[in-house]
């Protein structure tokens, strides 16, 4: 009951990534030809800054490794497996990993699903200034990197801050002790 419990917050947040990155991806292929771009009527002066295009990606995240196609789908289930099977000892307090795993793993389904249905290429749309082209499973595997690291950085300086409490509790006992033992003598 409980491994099914956490796994439903994993599949939850997951799914309802995916369904939004596979949903986006499906509006620009439908209404944008390839290589064109949109922006809202009246929006038009922020063209060089932000704007949605319709553009294919073979290679990884942010369009690096060009034709990489059937490495990184391979790589996608490995990733998957690898969540899936780390995630069960997670400890149910640590919100950050969860949420950072269940983000990954959106990111990585929602790549794979077009790499499967689109022979190995994946819709990308979000572009800003100069960047590469992204789509939401990209920013996905991002975010949940940083909230993975910032989970990792929270987790460092509470264990520091315990460390410093048990290492003053212990120099006050050690104190408390010889104090005790100069008294008696």
């Amino acid at each position: 009951m409980k491994v099914t419990r956490n796994y439903l917050t994993l599949f939850t947040i997951a799914g309802i990534i995916v369904a939004l990155d596979q949903w986006t991806k499906n509006l620009i292929r439908v209404n944008i030809p390839f290589g064109g771009t949109w922006l809202p009527e009246g929006w038009e002066a922020l063209a060089p800054y932000a704007r949605i295009v319709h553009w294919k990606n073979t290679g990884a995240a942010f369009g690096m490794f060009q034709e990489g196609a059937p490495i990184f789908t391979i790589l996608a289930f490995v990733v998957i497996a690898g969540i899936l099977w780390f995630y069960r000892q997670i400890e149910p307090s640590d919100w950050f990993l969860r949420l950072a795993l269940a983000m990954q793993l959106a990111g990585a389904l929602g790549n794979l699903i077009d790499r499967l249905l689109f022979d190995g290429v994946v819709t990308d749309w979000i572009s800003v200034g100069n960047f590469a082209v992204f789509n939401i499973a990209d920013a996905s595997i991002t975010v949940g990197t940083g909230i993975m690291l910032l989970g990792v950085w929270i987790m460092e300086k509470r264990e520091k801050g315990e460390q410093a409490e048990n290492t003053r509790d212990s120099e006050e006992l050690e104190s408390e002790s010889r104090v005790g033992i100069e008294e008696s003598v």
